[in-house]
């Protein structure tokens, strides 16, 4: 059966460093004796040394290992190279497929969106805008809970660094911005470790930068004018529209 996770789900769901690691145990074909189960893939991933390693179809991030992390029911990087080998088999990843945006960064390409590629771009913001969410749960899953906040966010991260900078695509983040903060404010998410608080602050650092490159940008900032956010994040942009309005 194919696993019911794709590749972004791996790359998304899982950290920096060691969905780096993954990649490359990987591609340097450190991923061996791949067998598919009924439900299940296992295989010997060859680390400091041979690990047997076995991971759920169903669902990322299920699975078990003999290395240290398996061993305490973290997720480890041989299971994440297994999962890649799921999906890929013998195939070489691309490029796009191997970097993992890590956080929002301004593009530096100025133009604009299709009709087209600004409506799935706004469904895709939407769809990644729900793993974060309210937390009401038992303890247990705060974890879970927290990778769910990640994922979100690392998602957010891709989508708003492809963007081009345009009056029309700085208000993607404009809007992005109000929406996180109204989950912040009264949705309920439990941000303990600044997760999407630390993305807020990223996304003005590039809206910043947007309207160094388009002063036309400055413009849906002026949508923030009067607003009380849940830390202040909005003044540096408030600030870019008064200091516009001033000249």
């Amino acid at each position: 059966m194919k696993p019911s996770f794709d590749l972004d789900k791996i790359k998304f769901a899982t950290d920096q460093p060691t969905y780096e690691k993954a990649v490359d145990l990987y591609e340097s074909g450190k991923v061996t004796r791949f067998e598919e189960g009924i439900g299940s893939y296992s295989a010997v991933v060859l680390g400091s040394r041979p690990y047997r390693v076995s991971i759920e179809a169903r669902r990322f991030g299920l699975g078990n290992c003999e290395c240290y992390l398996g061993q305490q029911d973290m997720l480890c990087k041989h299971m994440v190279a297994l999962s890649i080998c799921a999906i890929m088999g013998d195939k070489k990843l691309t490029k796009e497929e191997k970097n993992r945006v890590s956080s929002p960064v301004c593009s530096g390409k100025r133009g604009e969106l299709s009709k087209n590629d600004l409506a799935q771009t706004k469904m895709a913001i939407t769809s990644a805008v729900k793993y974060i969410k309210g937390y009401n749960g038992p303890s247990r899953l705060w974890f879970s809970y927290q990778n769910s906040l990640d994922e979100g966010c690392a998602r957010l991260a891709k989508l708003v660094s492809d963007l081009p900078v345009s009056e029309q695509t700085a208000a993607l983040p404009v809007d992005l911005l109000l929406r996180l903060d109204k989950k912040l404010c009264a949705g309920g998410v439990d941000d303990s470790n600044g997760t999407v608080g630390g993305f807020i602050q990223e996304v003005v650092l590039m809206l910043q930068e947007y309207a160094k490159l388009d002063q036309k940008c400055i413009k849906t900032f002026e949508k923030l004018c009067g607003k009380e956010t849940c830390f202040g994040w909005e003044e540096p942009l408030v600030r870019i529209v008064d200091e516009g309005l001033g000249e």
